[in-house]
């Protein structure tokens, strides 16, 4: 018997089973589809991948300026051929590491018998432990159903895209907000068209929302709330969609960011005593742990969010509690929240309408790029850093970046999640000059007048 089986190789499922191996733990991890799971395959990296080209396009007409001259012209397919070099990258990369930590690949669709065995096909497998990161699948909404050409991000990057470059992009979440950006650089046209207004459902603050839908304004891609399509219509090559107050639009191909559904429904949870929610997501507790014992979830299997950031955060938080109960719990709040566009967004923490809700003393720290000498250098001064402190003791309680590299500079939050002194901790570091993390710091001290007070020295 192995001490703990990991189902589904998803960027937590692999985290957890490294995790658990660097432990002492013997460890199995079983996939049933390709190692990595739809952030490495689907997802994730190779969004990135193309995400990155698309910044490039992006910046490409200040180059003269900047002493740069020629032009650029995109290449869709081959951007197509780079992101899946990428992933075969990583994923030789990923294969490798989990055989030199000796754990053990499965290959099957596991299915619980009880809460201490799964069957994979003919053969069973017990464990002393199990982690359920199962991730989750595309739906389409009834009315795209069967309809040649409409995509979702599945076969986006695993398959070559239609022929065709005017595109219809369907969704006002994370994917349309990002695929709104990235696929004009790569050369097409693209229609978006929406239900509500783009990431009505995110806590990023108003303002950044608002920021956000003005770059790609600028990048000629509005959205079109209220213009979810009614029916859609294969014609041959092309595709009728048609909308809302009689209009209608006809593209190439569609892609559909339209929701995703939590893969659950195969595995025999019932027999393991595993509870679930109406939506099919397993139920679990703070420490991970779902209504069996010895079984955790994580990530999109048990998690509406369905990042890849809460799943490594939430396999960090499960491996801890199989190795001491009662551990650790997941701050949900405090996982990033990122949105890779025209305007890149970072969020973490809490909402001023949640401090406000709470009736939470909080001073506002802000400090924007547009006079950032790293910033102004790079030709991307857009954007700013937002802080919500508690004003007692200093404490970050919340934080948000607007502009480029947000995701990366996000992490500076990370003392919030502590429960640190903000002043107290920037009092002691560091920071190179120039560069955009320094503007963290000119929000920090923006807040010392607030509090009438000096930083510690």
């Amino acid at each position: 018997m192995i001490d703990l089986l990991v189902i589904g190789s998803g960027p937590g499922g692999y985290r957890a089973a490294v995790l658990a191996a660097q432990r002492g733990l013997s460890v199995a991890i079983v996939e049933r589809d390709a190692w990595g799971g739809a952030c490495l395959n689907r997802g994730c990296v190779p969004k990135k991948a193309w995400y990155s080209t698309a910044r490039l396009a992006a910046a490409a007409p200040g180059f003269a300026e900047r002493g740069l001259r020629g032009a650029l012209a995109p290449d869709v397919a081959a951007a197509w051929r780079y992101q899946r070099k990428v992933v075969e990258t990583v994923r030789a990369s990923y294969v490798d590491y989990l055989a030199r930590l000796k754990i053990t690949c499965l290959r099957g669709t596991a299915k619980f018998v009880d809460g201490e065995r799964v069957t994979l096909g003919a053969e069973t497998v017990r464990a002393g432990c199990f982690i359920v990161a199962t991730g989750s699948r595309p739906v389409l909404p009834q009315t795209l159903r069967g309809i040649p050409r409409v995509l979702t991000t599945d076969e986006l990057f695993e398959q070559p895209l239609p022929s065709g470059t005017r595109v219809a992009l369907l969704g006002s979440g994370a994917v349309g907000s990002e695929m709104a950006f990235i696929l004009p650089r790569l050369g097409l046209e693209v229609v978006w068209l929406t239900g509500s207004e783009p990431l009505a459902r995110s806590r990023f603050s108003a303002s950044a929302r608002k920021r956000l839908q003005a770059a790609l304004s600028a990048h000629g891609v509005p959205a079109r709330p209220g213009s979810r399509p009614l029916r859609a219509v294969s014609e041959g090559e092309r595709v009728l969609l048609e909308l809302p107050g009689g209009a209608s639009e006809r593209v190439d191909w569609v892609l559909a960011g339209t929701g995703r559904r939590p893969n659950t429904d195969e595995l025999g949870l019932q027999a393991a005593g595993v509870g679930t929610d109406r939506d099919g997501f397993i139920a679990v507790d703070p420490s991970q742990r779902t209504s069996a014992r010895r079984i955790y979830a994580i990530g999109d299997c048990a998690n509406p969010a369905m990042t890849a950031n809460h799943a490594l955060a939430e396999a960090t938080v499960a491996v801890a509690n199989i190795l001491a109960p009662g551990s650790t719990e997941t701050r949900v709040d405090w996982v990033p929240e990122i949105v890779y566009s025209a305007l890149e967004l970072a969020r973490a923490g809490a909402t001023e309408d949640e401090l406000e809700d709470a009736n939470t003393e909080y001073a506002v720290g802000f400090s924007s790029f547009g006079a950032n000498p790293a910033a102004l250098a790079d030709g991307t001064a857009d954007g700013y850093v937002r802080l919500l402190v508690e004003r007692e003791q200093g404490t970050l309680l919340g934080c948000e970046f607007a502009g480029a590299d947000a995701g990366e500079l996000i992490h500076l939050a990370q003392p919030g999640a502590a429960g640190e002194s903000l002043l107290a901790r920037l009092a002691q570091a560091s920071f190179a000059h120039p560069s955009r993390s320094e503007e963290f710091l000119n929000a920090a001290e923006a807040l010392v007048a607030t509090w009438g007070v000096s930083p510690p020295r």
